[in-house]
């Protein structure tokens, strides 16, 4: 099993940065790919960024250039470092893990901002 907290959301205004972190604990080992993805009031899900074990990352184009994934793998943490926020990027975000037991999603954190 796996469990997944993310943290860093919060308000700010157009322009400005945040990064979110993605703390994984449990059966960490076989975690292949870890992500985050975000969803807006009335739409769907859908991926941000992802990160492979010992690949490059990808982005959606919506953030490309503007956000970077990155993993720490001693702190077992995934970041997302979010600059030049609109306030269409206003959503709650999602880490998602790739592990052989299946997909884990950890709890959302919202990011609010401001025009």
């Amino acid at each position: 099993q796996v469990q997944l907290v993310e943290s860093g959301g919060g308000l700010v205004q157009a322009g400005g940065s945040l990064r979110l972190s993605c703390a994984a604990s449990g059966s960490i080992f076989s975690i292949y790919l870890m992500a985050w993805y975000r969803q807006a009031p009335g739409k769907q899900r859908e991926l941000v960024a992802a990160i492979p074990s010992g690949g490059r990352a990808n982005y959606a184009d919506s953030v490309k250039g503007r956000f970077t994934i990155s993993r720490d793998n001693a702190k077992n943490t995934v970041y997302l470092q979010m600059n030049s926020l609109k306030p269409e990027d206003t959503a709650v975000y999602y880490c998602k893990a790739n592990h052989y037991r299946g997909d884990y999603w950890g709890q959302g954190t919202q990011v609010t901002v401001s025009s």
